[in-house]
């Protein structure tokens, strides 16, 4: 099934122990389009301090009643890596905050969407936080993770906010034809599987989906999309409604009325759609 990431906002993360905070914000990365991390509002408990969480952490949600049970410990977040949520996230960060939970590097594999790229297949067989490993296997991974930081130091991030792209422009071949004002997620695997466009500009309260694979090319310093569609395409495009879920069905149409392949059938690479930055 997919889910709004605006609908995510606002959401309980619950640890193992209690209540971490309320999701603010997403990371993905630009290259798979997965969600790589939840920005957490950890709130008082935590002097008000932001945390980031995995979706690798993430059990059986809650749906209904709006909570992310987590396989970590309030402690385990407290003594985590500390990471500035308002400047960018470097790889260097990654490394220690990923080493920290013992969690795989995501970027070691092809830049594609494809099962192994998925948070949801590494959350079993995961080793614990360095913090509660014994002296030899803290060292070991303080070790390996001080090493991938130099060999990694140079790499290019691509992590990007979802709250940020909700402002992005879109252009199709022909002229504007609105904004990003939404991002479907498939809640098994955390991929993004479609981008709402607001139209409203043109079409009153019409709004259609896209999906990633379609973008021509994104300029993230210019906040602008475009893809290789007419205005009329979009124009005709089945309407998304925001209330209703988006079932298998509804996937369907929309890749049928573009005459496009649907993610089950391949899994593009991305990297052309990141090369400006």
């Amino acid at each position: 099934m997919l889910r709004s990431m605006n609908g995510l906002e606002k959401y309980t993360i619950r640890a193992i122990d209690g209540t971490i905070g309320h999701v603010r914000d997403c990371y993905f990365d630009d290259q798979g389009w997965v969600i790589r991390y939840l920005v957490v509002d950890a709130g008082t408990w935590l002097l008000s301090r932001e945390v980031l969480i995995s979706p690798i952490a993430v059990a059986e949600p809650d749906w209904a009643g709006k909570v992310l049970p987590v396989s970590v410990t309030k402690e385990q977040v407290r003594n985590s890596p500390s990471i500035d949520t308002r400047r960018p996230v470097s790889r260097q960060h990654e490394i220690q905050w990923l080493g920290y939970y013992g969690y795989p590097y995501y970027w070691q594999r092809p830049a594609v969407r494809g099962v192994g790229a998925y948070p949801s297949v590494h959350r079993s067989g995961l080793s614990s936080p360095a913090s509660t490993a014994g002296p030899a296997e803290s060292s070991a991974a303080i070790e390996f993770a001080a090493a991938e930081a130099v060999r990694h130091a140079n790499d290019d991030v691509h992590l990007r906010s979802c709250e940020e792209v909700l402002t992005y422009q879109v252009h199709a071949t022909d002229g504007d034809v609105g904004h990003v004002s939404g991002l479907l997620i498939d809640d098994e695997t955390w991929a993004i599987r479609f981008i709402v466009v607001s139209t409203g500009n043109w079409w009153a309260g019409h709004r259609v989906l896209l999906s990633p694979d379609w973008i021509d090319d994104i300029s993230w310093s210019e906040a602008k999309l475009s893809v290789n569609l007419t205005r009329a395409q979009l124009q005709g495009a089945p309407r998304y409604e925001a209330t209703a879920l988006l079932d298998r069905d509804g996937e369907a149409a929309v890749f049928e009325y573009y005459g496009r392949m649907g993610y089950g059938s391949r899994e593009p690479d991305h990297g052309a759609a990141a090369r400006h930055p």
